[in-house]
């Protein structure tokens, strides 16, 4: 059966929050179950439900994500973020001992050395040296950055990226909690299927959804696929530690959009179809490339969008996402976007009605 619940459409277009001097995250709450946070995925990719949010009317849907295509419209542009995500999180034992030790890659900074985050931090001090498969990869701490943080040189006897898909793990979150370690489920299914390029050290998770066959009834509607890149790194999930979001800035990101890609959305908009984001990741990327009209431009480079409650949406009209934490960068998004008063209206609803949450959980559509 198919619920509909109807709140106050004024809530709904406008937030109250955007008219204040500032805006405090703790605004941004919500009591969350343990029991629904997904700690598996499904077993199949598009079996996920998924909550349809009208922001002009107010409307709350729920239905499967299997419906998706039916929300396109011939002209509409589905943007695809295809970004691949490594295995980041690497297990090995420090030199002269057999101490676990954990380090999550984080930013390639040259050839050979990584940003990454370590784990216990304070048994990796400068100069410590880390052994990964019995000495095929070995890394040295070259400097001891802020917040456990680890500047860190690998050394191996072939290519790089060869080894760490052979002996990385899926970054997985911390609120995945399980007694096993990541399986090999987890290496496909923590990777959209139109993942290309590699670079993430987190999945954009909207794209998880989706199967080649949803993909194919999609165009079967006369809507367009395109797809963007952005890498998804730790200023996506790394946690807003001030009070006033004016303070906060994400981390910057590696993005990429071709010139084929800014042409079928840039040509979508131009006949008067709406560019469908899937995933806070893509919605940064195409903000971050759009003019003041909302004309794409292709290139490359580093993205440091924040956007809070008040800014004006230049490209995106339509947005897919995932149920996002809360007090997070990515919650104020999906706010700043539907409006603070629906979006949480939503989440409440989300909660009451046992959606699943968080990355192998179900989605939410925003029109």
């Amino acid at each position: 059966m198919i619920g509909i619940l109807i709140v106050n459409r004024d809530l709904a277009l406008t937030s109250n929050i955007q008219h204040l001097t500032f805006v405090l995250i703790t605004e941004f709450d919500y009591e969350l179950p343990l029991e629904l946070i997904a700690q598996h995925p499904l077993a199949s990719r598009d079996a996920s439900r998924m909550l349809v949010v009208d922001r002009s009317t107010g409307q709350l849907q729920d239905l499967d994500f299997s419906s998706l295509p039916s929300y396109l419209r011939p002209g509409d542009v589905l943007v695809l973020n295809n970004t691949r995500v490594l295995p980041a999180r690497l297990i090995g034992r420090r030199e002269g001992s057999s101490g676990r030790v954990e380090i999550f890659l984080v930013n390639q900074t040259a050839p050979g050395i990584w940003e990454a985050l370590s784990r216990p931090a304070r048994r990796l001090q400068k100069g410590a040296r880390v052994i990964f498969d019995n000495g095929r990869m070995t890394a040295t701490v070259l400097e001891v950055l802020d917040d456990g943080h680890r500047l860190v040189g690998f050394e191996t006897d072939g290519s790089f990226d060869e080894v760490i898909d052979e002996i990385g793990r899926p970054p997985l979150p911390p609120y995945i909690k399980r007694d096993e370690q990541p399986t090999a489920e987890d290496r496909d299914r923590y990777q959209t299927v139109f993942a290309r390029f590699r670079g993430a050290i987190a999945a954009p998770t909207a794209g998880l959804h989706f199967t080649p066959e949803l993909l194919q009834k999609v165009k079967a509607e006369g809507a367009t696929i395109a797809e963007i890149t952005l890498h998804v790194g730790y200023g996506t999930f790394e946690p807003v530690r001030v009070k006033d979001l004016s303070e906060h800035s994400v981390g910057a990101e590696r993005f990429e959009i071709s010139p084929e890609a800014a042409e079928i959305i840039n040509a979508g908009r131009r006949e008067g179809g709406r560019i469908v984001a899937v995933g806070t990741t893509t919605t940064r990327a195409l903000e971050t490339a759009a003019s003041e009209k909302g004309t794409l431009k292709p290139g490359s480079g580093m993205t440091g969008l924040t956007i809070t409650p008040g800014y004006r949406f230049r490209a995106v009209n339509a947005m897919l996402t995932n149920f996002h934490l809360p007090q997070s960068s990515l919650l104020v998004l999906v706010a700043s976007f539907a409006g603070y008063n629906l979006t949480m209206n939503a989440y409440q609803h989300a909660v009451n009605s046992k959606y699943r949450f968080y990355s192998y959980g179900d989605c939410m559509l925003i029109i």
